[in-house]
């Protein structure tokens, strides 16, 4: 008869030889998933916006999987919540990349978050898909922009305002939330308003902070500066949740889009969802995007939407459509690399065409940005938006700005060897700064 002792050895070596087969097949079923990080605030000031984006990701891996995923392999979302707060982004970014072993990110709405996420993606060398509109300035190895440059939104929405179709404006407020996108915009749209005859007199510049509710004083201001016999617009990058009641306000001041219209680069279907809309109906929008777009690709997009979150009267908007086209590019460049790996992935990006929403075709440039066609929409009664404008082709996003003297004179590309980098300066032929 056995011993006791060797009875347990025994049972010890099934037990370990059991768990050695169970990590084994645990190892074996990690390796055949592609992890995609989910990076967006489901709570705070912008969980308003952000949520839906993590919504259209996980839709979107689960169209993948019904295709057979890719290589061969599974797609499996690992989502996590940043909560509105920018430190925390950067860290969430860390946990997806080093413990989660995601090969690709999805996220990041405002400049800030995004800013704070690049010194970590680019340290380990990971890779974010960033689907909303920025303020430019930037081109980095690890983060491909797949919303509006200010050539792509802010440009065009201006151009469209000067213009006899869009009131001729003449007086300018510039208003935004404070932090990077909207102080970079303005300083580059001041400088283009100056470069088409605008008195400095005629552009008012301001900012508030990220959630801020009592618009009263700052909508009495705005009221006052369209009063002086020149007709004027708002320019809003008024971002997140203080959109709600910066609108209530000017309706209840009187604001209309007859008096003073506002452009807004920030607000789509998905805020306007929670407003009552009656007395925004004329004011305008700036877009890549519309949901009211009549194209078949769009259609079957918004039903494979409704079908995913269960609800026909959810909308759709533009960062939600730079998600799609975003994900479409990056499973087409992990089929070219053969490979989900990031330096293999990156350089099969350039060139890589997908459908657009819009009827058009979304471009991977060399500058880590897409062309995009720009609409002008106005805001109608049922919260969507009517296209009162659109550019004729896609416009190629632009990295660097041509209205700031030291952003003019800079490039990117990461495709031709002899820049490689996202800040050639064409006149000292040489870049600057380790990746953007």
């Amino acid at each position: 008869m056995e011993t006791t002792m060797k009875k347990l050895v025994k049972k010890s070596g099934v037990a370990l030889g059991a768990a050695v087969m169970a990590l084994g097949a645990y190892t074996a079923q990690a390796a055949d998933t592609i992890k995609v990080g989910v990076l967006h605030s489901l709570t705070g000031t912008m969980a308003i916006s952000e949520t839906t984006l993590k919504d259209t990701v996980l839709m979107m891996v689960e169209e993948q999987n019904k295709k057979g995923g890719l290589l061969g392999k599974k797609l499996e979302a690992v989502v996590v919540d940043p909560a509105s707060n920018w430190p925390l982004f950067a860290e969430k970014t860390r946990e997806l990349l080093e413990k989660e072993k995601v090969d690709v990110i999805f996220g990041c709405w405002t400049s800030v978050s995004r800013k704070s996420v690049l010194p970590v993606i680019e340290e380990l060398n990971g890779l974010l898909f960033y689907p909303v509109q920025y303020e430019g300035e930037e081109s980095s190895k690890n983060v491909f922009y797949t919303g509006a440059a200010p050539n792509q939104q802010a440009i065009p929405a201006v151009d469209y305002l000067m213009s006899e179709d869009g009131g001729s404006v003449k007086r300018w407020v510039l208003e935004g939330t404070d932090y990077v996108y909207p102080r970079t915009t303005n300083k580059i749209l001041e400088q283009y308003l100056i470069s088409k005859g605008v008195a400095k007199e005629d552009i008012s510049i301001n900012y508030t902070p990220f959630g801020h509710a009592d618009w009263q004083t700052r909508v009495a201001e705005i009221k006052k500066f369209g009063s002086k016999g020149k007709k004027t617009a708002v320019v809003s990058t008024v971002n997140g949740d203080a959109n709600v009641p910066f609108y209530k306000e000017l309706a209840n001041a009187g604001i209309s889009a007859e008096d003073i219209p506002v452009v807004a680069f920030s607000v789509g279907e998905e805020e306007l969802s929670g407003f009552d809309t009656a007395p925004l109906v004329g004011h305008l929008a700036a877009w890549n995007y519309f949901m009211s777009v009549d194209s078949k690709a769009n259609d079957e997009f918004i039903a494979a939407w409704h079908k995913f979150i269960k609800d026909d009267k959810r909308v759709t908007n533009d960062p939600m459509e730079a998600t799609y086209i975003g994900f479409k590019a990056w499973a087409k460049a992990v089929e070219k690399a053969k490979s989900t790996e990031v330096d293999k992935v990156r350089p099969a990006m350039y060139g890589i065409e997908v459908a657009n929403l819009t009827g058009g075709i979304a471009k991977v440039l060399p500058n880590h940005h897409f062309t995009k066609p720009v609409l002008i929409g106005e805001i109608q009664s049922d919260g969507q938006f009517e296209t009162v404008w659109e550019t004729e082709a896609e416009v190629p996003g632009d990295a660097w700005t041509d209205f700031l003297p030291e952003s003019a004179k800079i490039i990117s590309d990461w495709q031709n060897p002899a820049v490689n980098c996202g800040n050639y300066n064409t006149e000292t032929k040489k870049c600057s700064g380790q990746n953007f």
